[in-house]
């Protein structure tokens, strides 16, 4: 067959040409070789496949360019499409042909570990790995979806600002700028706007960067991220958690549908995930901080005692552990193994590895959040390892609502009963994830909402056009922000928001 009149696909839609010659165009992501056979496994960002060469089939000059191949090398390659479900993808390409375009030089990323540090330098090509492939996939369907959820919903997209003259929660944490000789800020929520656009259209999202100058390195943290901030006009915080709960259902739903080859390769528990499809758990902050404190049961169990038993658990399979990698390495080391076993041994000896780094951090952190469970004040915020103690009582996302007025912005509407209250909501992620949503009721009582700018030392002058919602048709409305990244480091499952960005902006990180 002339190679013009072959068709170029995509890997993804290889599974249409079953039996078909097709072209496929992408980079050398792996390659082995055994016997006058050469394995390439292709990628083209769509996909995976499995390409068969042999030399056989194709001739000793033909198959040499299979020799010379090197990791991340760009080539088209021609072949027949065979269906093989213990292939990557389920169908693998026996070769007729391949046009090499580049030979890459040496690849900087090897199958070796990597330290963190080397890996974000490297980011402009670390994104070519499977895993990141995966993250990236994820994340573009979750993006999408987030979309289609307010679009199909009546709701419309408006963009608030980058560049602000004031802060919607103080000044602490936001970078400054010059913008024409006075002072700017790089915005840290477009909430304030969302009001604003709000009582014009009814039901508006924003979704766009914000900026966090807080000089944390911890994992929950990038100093860019992207938020998803919907606001509603005549809505109250129980219409706003029931949105919450519909709309974090329905991106989960899309991506356990959409996603399943990119949840496997980050080999993710979606049993997880597919438990958040049920009904969320809803708390008040005083029902909260009594389960976290072991003063309040959950299925009749303190949170104090289920951490105990997973340390102890921990404890345990750390100790099986040890005892798997010291056998193994032995084993290796005396040698005479078949290169196919050893190859799946240094396999197990690196997954066994990662689980004890995890274990050893568990068996850390469990004791220092028991402490902390215990000795928590009423009326604090939670910290990160709060989150976690509260949420490792339940399977699903847990809505904390009815806040300490004091640890909370100064626009929060106000508990009826309670003054002391206010009607924000936190949805914490299940495993340890924390907070993805903050959000809740917006005060409308002028003199209330100029007491709390007050209070909260802020520039009256600079909240005059935000008061003016107030003065002219004001009416109940609420809304809340979804930071992005923390939502997909939930649903991948991934240590640190740095993997869930193309490009992470952190303390120290501007480059690449």
């Amino acid at each position: 067959m002339d190679s013009t009149s072959i068709p170029a696909v995509t890997i993804s839609a290889i599974g249409q040409h079953n039996d078909s010659e097709i072209q496929l165009n992408g980079w050398v992501q792996n390659k082995r070789e055994n016997k006058g056979l050469a394995f390439i496994i292709l990628r083209d960002g769509t996909g995976f496949c499995q390409c068969v060469a042999s030399e056989q089939e194709l001739g000793e000059d033909e198959f040499k360019k299979t020799k010379d191949l090197t990791l991340e090398s760009s080539v088209r390659i021609s072949g027949k499409v065979k269906k093989d479900e213990r292939q990557i993808g389920g169908y693998e390409l026996q070769v007729t042909g391949i046009e090499v375009i580049q030979i890459a030089q040496d690849y900087p990323i090897s199958k070796k570990a990597h330290g963190v540090d080397f890996l974000l330098d490297k980011r402009h090509l670390w994104l070519r790995s499977k895993r990141q492939w995966a993250i990236m996939r994820v994340r573009n369907q979750v993006i999408y979806s987030i979309h289609n959820f307010f679009q199909s919903r009546g709701y419309v997209q408006m963009d608030a600002p980058i560049f602000t003259g004031n802060a919607c929660e103080g000044t602490t944490n936001l970078f400054e700028t010059d913008f024409f000789d006075q002072p700017a800020y790089l915005s840290q929520s477009g909430q304030l706007y969302g009001e604003a656009m709000a009582m014009a259209m009814g039901k508006i999202y924003t979704f766009g960067p914000t900026f966090r100058a807080e000089k944390s390195k911890t994992r929950r943290h990038l100093s860019e991220f992207w938020m998803i901030e919907p606001e509603m006009a005549f809505y109250n915080l129980e219409m706003t958690m029931d949105v919450i709960e519909d709309f974090l259902q329905s991106v989960i739903g899309d991506v356990l549908q959409n996603c399943s080859f990119e949840l496997e390769v980050l080999e993710r528990d979606v049993t997880k995930l597919k438990a958040a499809l049920n009904p969320f758990v809803r708390l008040t902050y005083k029902d909260a901080v009594a389960i976290l404190k072991g003063e309040k049961e959950v299925n009749g169990k303190r949170s104090i005692d289920l951490l105990t038993e997973d340390l102890n658990k921990a404890k345990d399979r750390l100790s099986e552990l040890n005892n798997e990698i010291e056998e193994t390495e032995a084993a290796l080391k005396k040698g005479g193994i078949k290169k196919g076993k050893v190859v799946r041994m240094e396999q197990s000896l690196q997954n066994w590895r990662a689980e004890k780094a995890e274990l050893e951090e568990a068996i850390r952190n469990i004791p220092v959040w028991i402490q902390s469970a215990e000795n928590f004040v009423d009326g604090n915020d939670f910290g990160g390892s709060d989150e976690t103690v509260i949420t490792r009582m339940f399977d699903t996302p847990v809505m904390v609502f009815n806040w300490p007025k004091i640890i909370k912005a100064f626009y929060m509407k106000e508990v009826d009963e309670d003054p002391t209250l206010v009607k924000g909501v936190d949805v914490l992620a299940p495993e340890g994830y924390g907070e993805i949503v903050g959000g809740g009721e917006r005060e409308t009582d002028i003199d209330v909402l100029i007491d709390s700018i007050k209070k909260h030392d802020l520039p009256m002058s600079e909240f005059e056009w935000y008061l003016d919602l107030r003065r002219y048709g004001s009416v109940p409305h609420a809304g809340f922000g979804l930071g992005l990244e923390r939502l997909i480091t939930w649903i991948c499952k991934i240590h640190h928001l740095r993997e869930a960005i193309p490009f992470p902006r952190l303390m120290g990180r501007l480059l690449p």
